[in-house]
């Protein structure tokens, strides 16, 4: 970890502006939350913020209100929710108040009578278009309400926006938060610096959206376990036929290079041995287990891993000493084609000498489903932001802070 950290700088009595990510989600009519996770994983750097007597200022978006305000995307529900929380986690009631903007003189004021130990909230920072553009004003009117920055929205990460790049260059130092600074080191760590055997598992529906990770992991795994909808796009380029299966012909010879490259490199890539096949994309649709090898039938597409796959992918996945886990190996959503993602999941809980690493939202749903969450080394908040990372790509919000 090259960046300076919360714990790195003195808070007593600073106004000290933390970017969180509380996009949560809220019901229809916005107020009410249904999952509190990013919250909860925010906690630990708000609470420490608190005990060393910061004056906090917490920032986020939530949703797309493109630009202007929108009462369906007010943070204000977030209010409520987060004093619980403090209070559960303090032992001692917190006081959180809610400016009705994120700049401007009322916000400004509240920040200025901010004491010691107090927080305040920030209206959605997305009711200003000036914040996705990165604008030069608005991020100067961020910096002016504290004195110390602390990005702990790695989920943001790799946008360069004015509250997780712009603020900085006036807004010094720039720190990284304790949950930002977990994401670095285990996802850093994954790709610097793995204890081996490796292992990762890349799944999801398409191709185009991960072959940067899988050409990038490539150059650092022992396995890598193609499994989802992609998986198909590879059969076709090993010359099978796939039915009506999910195909991106554009992506074929994308396929073709990543499976020459892994014979290059000596990486074991699996791909699946069987799949469960449906006569069409439906709960109830009728199944049957197929050989890989073998041209699909025309008119039935793969919806899920068959039994060998999983057989296999729970052979090289106990045995693996860093494992590496994005996008589920079905269609998730229908129970009946969720069974291979199951069966992930808990053959990586189950490797208890391993580092787990999770990213994606589907793959963090399927490890709550199975009931496995403790059980994981370390589950990303960031999806987009965790890609982007496992593709070597240098995230904006992480590059922006100060260094140690």
């Amino acid at each position: 970890m090259s960046k300076l950290t919360i714990r790195d700088v003195e808070l007593a009595n600073k106004r000290v502006f933390i970017r969180v990510d509380f996009n949560v989600p809220l019901t229809e009519d916005g107020s009410t939350i249904t999952d509190d996770t990013r919250i909860v994983a925010t906690l630990p750097t708000i609470v420490y913020a608190l005990q060393h007597r910061a004056k906090v200022i917490l920032a986020s978006h939530l949703g797309r209100p493109k630009g202007k305000p929108n009462p369906k995307y007010s943070l204000r529900p977030v209010v409520d929710r987060l004093r619980e929380l403090l209070d559960k986690k303090l032992g001692a009631k917190v006081n959180v108040a809610f400016a009705p903007d994120c700049i401007g003189d009322v916000a400004s004021e509240m920040a200025r009578q901010l004491e010691s130990g107090q927080v305040l909230l920030l209206e959605n920072l997305r009711y200003h278009a000036e914040e996705e553009a990165n604008d030069v004003a608005f991020s100067k009117a961020l910096a002016s309400l504290a004195e110390i920055y602390v990005n702990d929205a790695f989920g943001s990460a790799h946008r360069a926006h004015a509250s997780t790049e712009g603020i900085t260059h006036f807004l010094k130092p720039a720190v990284a938060g304790l949950l930002m600074e977990k994401e670095i080191t285990y996802l850093g760590k994954a790709l610097e610096s793995p204890e081996k055997p490796f292992v990762a598992i890349i799944g999801g529906s398409k191709i185009s959206g991960k072959i940067d990770v899988i050409q990038n992991l490539l150059d650092k795994v022992d396995t890598l376990v193609i499994v989802g909808g992609m998986a198909y796009t590879f059969q076709r380029a090993l010359g099978v036929k796939t039915g009506k299966s999910l195909v991106e012909e554009d992506r074929i010879d994308m396929a073709k290079e990543a499976l020459a490259k892994s014979k290059v490199k000596g990486v074991n890539l699996l791909l699946p041995v069987d799949n469960i096949l449906a006569d069409n994309f439906a709960a109830d649709a009728r199944t049957q287990t197929w050989d890989c090898s073998k041209d699909f039938p025309e008119d039935w597409q793969g919806l899920d891993i068959g039994p060998k796959t999983i057989a296999a992918i729970e052979k090289v996945v106990a045995t693996a000493k860093t494992i590496v886990w994005n996008g589920p190996a079905g269609v998730f959503e229908f129970p009946r084609f969720a069974v291979g993602t199951n069966a992930i999941a808990n053959a990586v809980a189950a490797n208890k000498t391993a580092t787990s690493i999770i990213g994606g939202g589907d793959s963090v749903s399927a490890i709550n489903q199975a009931g496995v969450a403790d059980q994981i080394t370390h589950i990303s908040t960031g999806g987009g932001a965790s890609l982007e990372f496992l593709e070597g790509k240098k995230l904006p919000g992480v590059e922006a802070l100060t260094e140690k």
